[in-house]
Formats: structure tokens, sequence, C-alpha cells
């Protein structure tokens, strides 16, 4: 061992990267380039620093460089007035998930923009982060995908897979979900039933809405528009169609609200008129989020694994960012959950 190499290795201690470093006669940070494979450093520069590796027998630390990638490794959730149940137990999710990678991750809200704002943020958004996580209603925005697209950032959309050409989707299948749960309703005997529309915008109302219709056409019933209210996901708006459709002189015998929010809202309202569910009204919701079970009686509804999602979003985006990979469309089992607010119709 030469004379310079003893005066960087203290006998019994183990070779750092600084000494490395002294020994090659360059910066740490060079040393940590050359020996994660990157790209940015002169030929003689790496060979100064390879040899130095070799003379001192360094072995990088792997936890650290793993630390160290996490910690760069910026991850935004983006988030625009959506369901406040959905939201929790969507946030809930990621946060597990980030905690166990050790990814930061940033949380942004949007106000409900239009395009040319959405595509505004997004840009600035762009330039800060290594992955977005868009849960509805932002992962069906034309502007903000198209806008991280452009800048190379990796997109991973929950509930929808309008632009799963271009980005990652986690979702379940909206259609066969919405059609189960109906059937659900017709077998119970319900022939005049009501439906509240989710946020015309999103691919996940149209398939839910769809659903529903291939259900009554495959049980021989008519679609009555009259029946047919919109919703935007929201309490409130559940609460208005909900007062539209039972204000009718035919009320349904059952309504299914296409969240769990606006269903609940419709259990406020049926019991505002002195309506007993589920002998007078049925009531089914979908997502089998904290709204299901904080109402009385509890909601027949869609399970979707929220939480499950959002850490497979985070996993997506992991590997993307970190090993290459290409985007993908995972669609998750869906479970119809069977409570106390549906029953057979009287009479």
């Amino acid at each position: 061992m030469s004379k310079d190499t003893r005066s960087i290795r203290r006998k019994g201690q183990a070779t750092t990267i600084d000494d490395v470093a002294a020994l090659a006669k360059v910066s740490p940070m060079t040393v940590s380039r050359v020996v994660n494979g990157k790209s940015n450093v002169r030929e003689d520069t790496r060979e100064r620093v390879m040899r130095a590796v070799d003379k001192l027998g360094y072995t990088p630390n792997l936890a650290a460089s793993a630390l160290a990638a996490a910690q760069n490794t910026r991850l935004a959730l983006v988030y625009t007035s959506p369901s406040g149940a959905y939201l929790r137990d969507l946030l809930v999710g990621v946060l597990h998930a980030a905690s166990h990678t050790a990814v930061q991750l940033v949380i942004h809200y949007w106000e409900d923009f239009d395009a040319d704002a959405e595509r505004k943020a997004a840009r600035r958004l762009a330039k800060g982060v290594s992955g977005v996580i868009l849960p509805p209603p932002l992962c069906d925005s034309e502007a903000a995908v198209q806008e991280f697209v452009r800048a190379k950032v990796p997109v991973v959309a929950i509930a929808s897979d309008r632009f799963k050409d271009r980005i990652s989707c986690v979702r379940i299948d909206d259609f066969h979900a919405a059609r189960e749960i109906t059937e659900h309703l017709i077998a119970q005997g319900h022939r005049r039933i009501g439906y509240i529309k989710g946020r015309g915008d999103m691919a996940a109302s149209e398939g839910r809405f769809e659903g529903f219709r291939a259900a009554l056409q495959a049980a021989g019933l008519p679609l009555d528009r009259h029946l047919v209210q919109d919703g935007d996901y929201t309490y409130r708006s559940g609460l208005l169609a909900a007062e539209k459709l039972l204000a009718r002189k035919q009320p349904p015998t059952a309504i299914f609200g296409s969240n769990d929010d606006m269903a609940a809202a419709v259990v406020s309202v049926a019991h505002r008129r002195g309506l007993d569910v589920p002998r007078d009204l049925s009531v089914v919701g979908f997502d089998d989020s904290t709204s299901a079970t904080t109402v009385w009686p509890e909601l027949s509804t869609i399970r979707q694994p929220i939480g499950t999602m959002a850490d497979a979003a985070v996993d997506l985006l992991l590997r993307r960012i970190r090993n290459g990979e290409g985007n993908a469309d995972e669609v998750f089992a869906h479970e119809l959950v069977k409570r106390e607010s549906v029953a057979p119709p009287i009479g």
C-alpha cells in the first residue's frame, strides 16, 4: 500500500467516499456519480476514480444510496373538489405507501380551474416533482395530463382509463360494478329505480351509467329518463337530486346514487320526508367510503379498494421513475357489499 493510501485510510476503519475522493483528487460528488453509473463524468476522471476504488477496496453503502434516491424522489398528489370521504381514504393509502418507500410526498390543491389554468398549474408543478398522482376528477383532465406528458413527468390516474395510452392507470371496472349492484336491486323486485349521475366530464361516471342501463336492458326494463338526475359526486348535489326524484307522482322504489356521498344524501331526504329506508325506499351507493357506514341504515354499495389502488399508484410511479418501466393499466376487483339499505319493495 502506498504512502498516499496509508494517509487516507487509517487502520481499522472502513473506506469512505471521502477517502476515494481524496486519493482520486476529485470531489465526493464526482465519486458518487461514477459509482452510480452517471454519464456526466469525463472518461479520464472516471478511470481515475475507479482506480482509487479498486486500490482502497471501496464498497458503496447501498442502504445510504437507496435512502438518498428515495429522498430525491418527490411525488405529488393533486386534488380538486372530490368527494370528501373518497379523498380521505385515498390520502391514507398514499401516505401509507409513501412512508414505506421513504419518498417525499407533496399535496397540491387546485381550485376548479378551466383548462388553461390547469395547464399552467401542471407546467409549474412539473418542474419540481418526479411523478404525479391524479385522483378524480383531475384524472380525466386532458389539459393537465397533456402538460405532464409533454414535460416527461410520469403520471398515474386513479379511477380512470381515459388516457391509458399516455399514462398509467389504476381503477376498477365501473361498468360491471354498476351493472352488478343494479342487478341486486332488480333481484329484490325493484322495477322503478332512480339513478343519480356523477360528473359528466369523468370516465367513471359514463361507465357507471352505462352499467346501470345495461342491467335494466338485460332485465327487460325501460330506462325512464324522468328517474335519472344529474349530480356531481357531492352530498349537496345528492340532496337536490333526491328531492326531485321523491317529489314525483310515481317516485322510484329504489335509488342508485353513483357514489356514497350522494347516496347518503338520498337517505337524509327520505328520512326528512318520513320514509323508512329500506321499507319504503331502497338506496345503494358506490365506493364503500366512510360515508357508506356513517348513515343509518348503512349503505349497500360497491367496494373499490381505494387504499390498495393508492398503494399501487405509488408503486407504478417508482417503477417508472427508477426502473424505466412503461405505463400500465391495472384493474382491481370490486365487491358488492350488502347492508341494511336494501329490501324488496312493498306491494
